[in-house]
């Protein structure tokens, strides 16, 4: 079956494919987004922390115009899908990260110097202070800091409100697509795996791992799964609120965080392996529990109500792949965001969009274009 041609088709309903589509939508476009089981993958398993700061890491200070440019976005972004009716759960509550051993408190300090050098704003507070703030942690923790800029948002929720919004103003394809149409100079649509084709002015790849399966690409797109174990927690009515703030910390080197849901739950994060495992690692569920009791031991009296394993699309450099390919005209690919898939949204969709329309590439976009992995690209 022939489908109906549209401006926009967006393949992928993870909440980077959500995004582009709303983007395009309520620009004007007429869009349709491909997926089988939208916002079901890595998606469904994320924190949904919005935290330019404390999502910095060492090698990778390159993302934080793109970071803090899309936090920045986020309000407007939100508020643009307020008549679905569907609260996304956005909470500007700020993160206290902590510090276990003497080894974390200089790594969170050394950090710390990095984050203030690019204007990010942590300062260190008290643990006084801090067990003021929550006065659920725990008598392990030996330093504390404070991102008060660091905010957060529910991804499933996000992704309901996206799906509603695409659901009155576009238009939904659960299909599985298989490749693109491209001719040598240009791709005219997405190839579905029934064989049908869907016809665009414009095609998005944003369907995280499996875009590097998609036929007739212009480019190989060296992708690579990192699987992550993350855990929901329902809070007894006794201990609640647990926690008002997103707790992250280091605890003897692994990185662990708590973020409290508006619904009495906590999400409790995250593994990173390469091991190949899809389903959920028993070691990883015990580190996560295990690192998560020396910040808050009261996690110990929570109920088990959830584990999930998802795969995050990593690139060989950890930046996303994200822009225009040279020699085919109407697409753009998006994907490899790796850890920072809900964070990057509002910005990704808006250059995403950007670029269809025929606005100049922004300074700086060059340094993600999705054929820098080619040889002879430097």
């Amino acid at each position: 079956m022939v489908e109906k041609h549209v401006d926009v088709a967006v393949i992928g309903g993870g909440i980077i494919g959500l995004g582009i589509a709303w983007e395009a939508i309520r620009r004007g476009h007429s869009v349709a987004l491909v997926d089988p089981d939208p916002a079901t993958g890595a998606t469904q398993a994320a924190a949904g922390m919005i935290a330019p700061a404390s999502e910095l890491h060492y090698r990778e200070e390159h993302l934080l115009e793109l970071t803090v440019d899309s936090a920045c976005r986020y309000p407007e972004f939100l508020s643009s899908l307020a008549w679905t009716g569907i609260d996304p759960g956005y909470r500007k509550t700020g993160t206290l990260v902590l510090a276990i051993d003497g080894a974390d408190r200089t790594a969170l300090a050394d950090l710390r110097d990095v984050q203030t050098h690019h204007s990010l704003s942590v300062e260190q507070v008290s643990l006084r202070e801090a067990r003021r703030s929550e006065p659920m942690i725990g008598p392990a923790a030996t330093a504390a800091f404070s991102a008060p800029d660091d905010h957060q948002v529910d991804p499933r929720k996000l992704a309901a409100a996206l799906l509603a919004a695409l659901g009155e103003r576009g238009r939904l394809v659960r299909a599985r697509a298989s490749g693109l149409e491209y001719d040598g100079r240009r791709v005219t649509g997405a190839i579905l795996e029934d064989g049908s084709f869907l016809p665009a002015r414009h095609t998005v790849v944003a369907n995280g791992l499996a875009a590097a399966q998609l036929a007739g690409l212009p480019c190989r797109l060296p992708l690579r799964p990192i699987y992550g174990d993350i855990l929901r927690l329902r809070v007894p009515a006794a201990l609640q609120p647990l926690l008002s703030h997103t707790v992250r910390g280091l605890v003897r080197g692994t990185a662990v965080y708590l973020v409290p849901r508006a619904d009495g739950t906590v999400v409790l994060g995250a593994t990173m392996r390469e091991d190949g495992n899809s389903g959920v690692s028993a070691g990883g569920v015990y580190q996560l529990l295990r690192d998560a009791r020396q910040l808050v031991p009261a996690v110990a009296e929570l109920e088990l109500e959830e584990a999930l394993c998802r795969a995050r699309p990593g690139t060989p450099d950890n930046a996303p792949l994200l822009g225009v390919v040279p020699g085919a005209d109407g697409l753009i690919i998006a994907t490899g965001f790796f850890r920072h898939g809900v964070l990057l949204t509002p910005v990704a969709a808006a250059l995403c969009v950007d670029l269809l329309e025929g606005k100049p590439c922004p300074p700086g976009l060059e340094r993600y274009r999705p054929d820098r992995f080619e040889e002879g690209q430097a």
